[in-house]
Formats: C-alpha cells, sequence, structure tokens
C-alpha cells in the first residue's frame, strides 16, 4: 500500500490549513468531504472565523489537540512556516495539496520525524482506499 494510503486509512484527526469559505475553492470541497468522511477536521486560516459553522484557529498550535495529518492548502512558497507550526504543534504528518511542492520545508519535516506527502489530494487519496 503506498504510503498515503496509509496515512489516509490510519489517520484520525487532519487540520486543513488554508481553508476557505468559498464552497468553489478546493480547500473548502476537501475539507467538507473529510468531515464528511468521519475525520475529526479542525480548520485553520488566520483570516476566517467560522467555516461549517466550526470555529477556524489561527494555526496549527492553536488546536485543542495533536493532529495526525496537517493537510496544507497554501503557495510553496508560503508552506515553510506551516511546517514549522505543525512541528512545534506534534504533528504527525505534513500533507502538501496537489501542486505543492516546497522540498525544503519537506526536509525539515522529515528530519523533525513527521511523515511527508506533497503533491497530492486527501479527498482523491481518501477516495482510493474506498475503492480498494
Amino acid at each position: 500500500m503506498e504510503h498515503s494510503l496509509e496515512l489516509m486509512r490510519d489517520a484520525k484527526t487532519i487540520a486543513v490549513v488554508g481553508v476557505s469559505s468559498r464552497p468553489d475553492r478546493a480547500s473548502n470541497e476537501v475539507a467538507k468531504y473529510l468531515i464528511d468522511a468521519g475525520y475529526t477536521v479542525y480548520l485553520v486560516n488566520p483570516t476566517e472565523e467560522e467555516i461549517f459553522g466550526m470555529p477556524v484557529y489561527d494555526s496549527v498550535r492553536d488546536l485543542p489537540e495533536a493532529v495526525d495529518i496537517v493537510d496544507i492548502f497554501r503557495r510553496p512558497a508560503d508552506v515553510p512556516p506551516v511546517v514549522e507550526d505543525a512541528i512545534a504543534a506534534h504533528a504527525k504528518a505534513v500533507w502538501m495539496q496537489l501542486e505543492i511542492v516546497n522540498e525544503e520545508a519537506a526536509a525539515a519535516a522529515r528530519a523533525a520525524g513527521l511523515d511527508v506527502v506533497m503533491d497530492r489530494c486527501t479527498k482523491i487519496e481518501h477516495a482510493k482506499l474506498l475503492r480498494a
């Protein structure tokens, strides 16, 4: 089984960083999908206050618990501070969404003991699990 599928299979908690309140945004669609799939999802975006009737946190460090996956919807150049936040919050993995690759941030995450996935979508990977 691919590593990304194993992470999705074993995860219980996911922080969606960069989530948007706009339904036409991929981050909104994926966050809703993950909630509906039964994950405990924490929404992270300092410019939002509430999405789906849920609170939105300013950072991963502000979450009430350490999460299994930090799902990142940010431009590649904006990923390093999110990874630093994930490391400080004792997350288990960082996951950069489709078309998001930052090798330096990935190396920092791996050096801190986190699993790393880049350029993959949590929604697509979860759907693969359902077909397996």
